[in-house]
């Protein structure tokens, strides 16, 4: 379980980035955190993931393996995943650019070529192993952020909007990978101000609203009918009144 207890971040500048932020997440949810833009969501996750240090509130996670051990962690508790992925890869090829981050963990050499052959079939980019990055599609370098991430092991999946700027046949390649990584019992937290796509997986649903904590709900539908007063505009099949398959089947 992930505890959030009284966040609050400010920046140097004086704006206030999220305020007195309240949440619990449940392990192996996949929690939205939803807004318009400028309401906090990046910032949260950066200070989830540890790049931003709060001025006050703290966040636990119990049941962690890593929990009081010193040294170099070998399975850290969060992954973030980064709106742009130029903002996140640094390899000049995908293989080498997945094998960074756990160099730098110190793992054996064996070990990391066995995990960035996880992480690159995982997420289907093994036949693009020696191609440079700035070669890929926008699909494809999102899904290399995300196997960056998955071949580090954390528990917690942070994306931060993950489906922007993609195609439809690219969405549908990073759902999948976000689904799988779901049910194999990864916890994902998503930020974004897009309900469409992710929103018939969601397990709950927090609105952030100038930096605060607005609404949240573990029955997600719940919120629809207010949140457009959030400046988040609900799925489109809720407007019709409809019900998602996703949701239906679950």
């Amino acid at each position: 379980m992930i505890e959030i207890r009284n966040l609050t971040f400010t920046y140097p500048d004086g704006t206030v980035a999220f305020e007195s932020v309240d949440l619990s997440i449940p392990p192996g949810s996949i929690f939205l955190v939803c807004g318009p833009n400028g309401s906090g969501k990046s910032s949260l996750l950066k200070a989830m993931a540890g790049l931003l240090k709060p001025q006050q509130g703290e966040i636990t996670v119990t049941g962690c393996p890593d929990e009081g051990k010193k040294g170099k962690l070998k399975s850290p508790t969060f992954g973030l995943v980064f709106q742009n992925p130029e903002h996140q890869i640094l390899g000049e090829t995908v293989k080498e650019d997945v094998s960074l981050g756990l160099k730098y963990m110190g793992l054996p050499e064996q070990e990391i070529e066995k995990r960035v052959f996880e992480a690159l079939e995982f997420c289907n980019l093994l036949h693009l192993a020696e191609k440079p990055c700035h070669l890929l599609s926008g699909g494809e370098k999102k899904r290399l952020s995300i196997a960056s991430v998955l071949a580090m092991k954390p528990r917690v999946f942070l994306l931060d909007e993950p489906f922007a700027n993609l195609d439809y046949p690219s969405t549908r390649s990073v759902l999948d990978c976000l689904i799988r990584l779901n049910r194999e019992g990864h916890t994902l937290v998503v930020a974004t101000h897009d309900l469409d796509v992710v929103a018939p997986y969601a397990t709950a649903l927090a609105i952030l609203n100038n930096g605060r904590v607005a609404c949240v709900s573990h029955r997600p539908e719940e919120l629809f009918p207010g949140l457009e007063k959030y400046g988040v505009r609900p799925p489109c099949y809720a407007l019709y009144g409809l019900r998602p398959a996703a949701r239906i089947m679950s």
